[in-house]
Order: structure tokens, then C-alpha cells, then sequence
């Protein structure tokens, strides 16, 4: 007991005015550790080799995610869009996939991503495809060459 003080009543303890950051820093660790880990298996894809060019442009995507139909070097048919980006498509099944997505798209332009040693008839296939489906927004994907990274 102080000197002073009246007898029965307790000592005033002083109020904490901080904020214990511990538990948010907790959280925080731990949404961190969840992005590091989801993150690379958001990234999905074919893995194409993409010819260079000396123009370049962004796909105009229009808040949707864009139809890219890609064409690996074996000649391979893919879509991004399909239920597995990362499966093999035949010709009639990829024609199918970009119609019925079509109908229900602001945005009705498909970008072909072909390798750059993919045989060129391959790509010209799927563009004469792309058109026998009346689709006529059509864009080849390109990269620019390194020294412009």
C-alpha cells in the first residue's frame, strides 16, 4: 500500500494505450505462406516457344480472360480455357470447346500462340479452322526479342 492512498481501495493501474500486434502478425506469416505456396499453381499453360518480332502489343483482354489456342512444337492442339489447360485437344474437339465458350463472350477474338518450330502448316490448320467456325477475330502471339525486355 502507498502513503497516502485511503485505506480499501486498490491501486490505480495505469491503462495500456498500445495495440498487441502479435496475433496480426501471426496472421499475416501464415496468409503469406498460403500465397507462396498457391501461387506457382496458378500458373498454368503449354509451354510454347514463341517466335520473336520487333513489334509488339498487349492482348486487349476486356476484363475477360482471353481464348489462346496454343501449338506446341509436335504440333499439338491446346486451349486455356478447356477443363484441363494442359490437355491435348483433336481438331473437332478444340472447334467445340471455342464454340460453345464463344456464345456466352463479350469478346469473341482467339489468339494462337503456335512454337516458333512448329511446322507453319500446322498453324495455318488451325487459323482455316478457326475460320471454317466463322471465327473471324483472330491474333497470332508473338514476344519481343530479347534486347527489348
Amino acid at each position: 500500500m502507498s502513503v497516502g492512498q485511503p485505506i480499501g481501495q486498490r491501486p490505480r493501474r495505469k491503462r495500456m494505450s498500445e495495440i498487441n500486434v502479435v496475433p496480426y502478425i501471426d496472421v499475416m506469416l501464415v496468409l503469406l505462406v498460403i500465397f507462396m505456396v498457391t501461387t506457382p499453381l496458378l500458373t498454368q499453360g503449354v509451354d510454347v516457344e514463341l517466335p520473336r518480332t520487333e513489334e509488339g502489343r498487349q492482348i486487349d483482354t476486356k476484363g475477360e480472360e482471353p481464348l489462346i489456342v496454343s501449338i506446341d512444337r509436335q504440333g499439338r492442339y491446346f486451349l486455356n480455357i478447356a477443363a484441363k489447360p494442359d490437355q491435348v485437344l483433336s481438331a473437332d474437339t478444340l472447334i467445340k470447346h471455342l464454340k460453345a465458350t464463344l456464345k456466352h463472350r463479350k469478346d469473341n477474338t482467339v489468339y494462337v500462340k503456335g512454337d516458333q518450330n512448329v511446322q507453319y502448316g500446322k498453324v495455318v490448320y488451325v487459323m482455316a479452322l478457326l475460320k471454317q467456325a466463322n471465327i473471324e477475330h483472330v491474333g497470332l502471339v508473338t514476344r519481343l526479342p530479347d534486347s527489348a525486355n
